[in-house]
């Protein structure tokens, strides 16, 4: 047993030709890439939910078309489309003006991708979240002369916050994991790496739950950050609450 450890610690030890590293520095390109997939997705979220809420009828559409699409379509097959297809047909337009083709990197290929999926689900999860907010507070805002936008900023964005944090969590989550897709491409996160080392040294059940337990520290953490998020965005509701009993 003692022996088996010793290896163990010696397999993910950091300096080389230990693997330790390694694994690391593919943990560290995948919240890079989570991180800017998250931010896009956010970005679209709220642009669609609003859209789909307050926008025009063939905004609607195309929202509603986008969000079903999206969700429907594995993120694999989008992933694909995006780093093959979609390259491809670009540069036989490139090539076919006169202009060098382009290539696609892994890190822009996967925050592209994964940004669309999370934009799809971010859009329903606040959609939901600002139809949570009260009528009366929208409708005393409106009485007060506020504009549309004022009344976004100053009433519907800090009350539908807190309604929207759990979802939005639950999707950083799937966006952590989802990142995984990327070694279909060749992409080095934290999954291609842990199979890089594992395929090196032989040692599967090494490699791999050492990767299970920094997948798990890396949600443990998101759980704290997001908790006190959700905390901070409910600090007004609990007073509310507790004095209306």
């Amino acid at each position: 047993m003692f022996a088996l450890s010793a290896t163990a610690a010696e397999l993910l030890a950091w300096s080389p030709p230990r693997m330790g590293a390694t694994l690391v520095a593919g943990l560290g390109n995948t919240i890079l890439i989570a991180l800017g997939a998250y931010g896009m997705g956010l970005v679209i979220g709220v642009a669609g939910a609003f859209g789909k809420l307050y926008g025009g009828p063939v905004t609607k559409d195309l929202l509603a078309v986008y969000t079903t699409l999206v969700r429907a379509v594995p993120e694999l097959v989008l992933l694909l489309l995006i780093t093959f297809a979609a390259k491809d047909g670009i540069n036989k337009i490139l090539t076919s003006n006169g202009f060098d083709p382009i290539d696609f990197s892994g890190v822009v290929a996967g925050i592209v991708v994964l940004g669309v999926v999370q934009g799809a689900y971010s859009t329903e999860v606040l959609r939901g979240a600002i139809q949570s907010v009260p009528a009366g507070q929208i409708e005393a805002a409106r009485a007060m002369g506020m504009s549309p936008g004022k009344i976004a900023r100053r009433v519907t964005l800090p009350l539908m916050t807190s309604a929207a944090v759990p979802g939005l969590a639950n999707l950083w989550l799937t966006v952590t994991k989802d990142t995984a897709l990327l070694a279909v491409i060749g992409f080095i996160e934290l999954t291609k790496a842990t199979s890089l080392a594992a395929g090196t040294t032989k040692s599967f059940l090494t490699f791999y739950l050492a990767a299970g337990v920094l997948y798990l520290m890396l949600s443990l953490v998101s759980g704290l950050i997001f908790g006190r998020i959700e905390k901070w965005a409910r600090r007004g509701q609990r007073t509310l609450a507790g004095g209306g009993m």
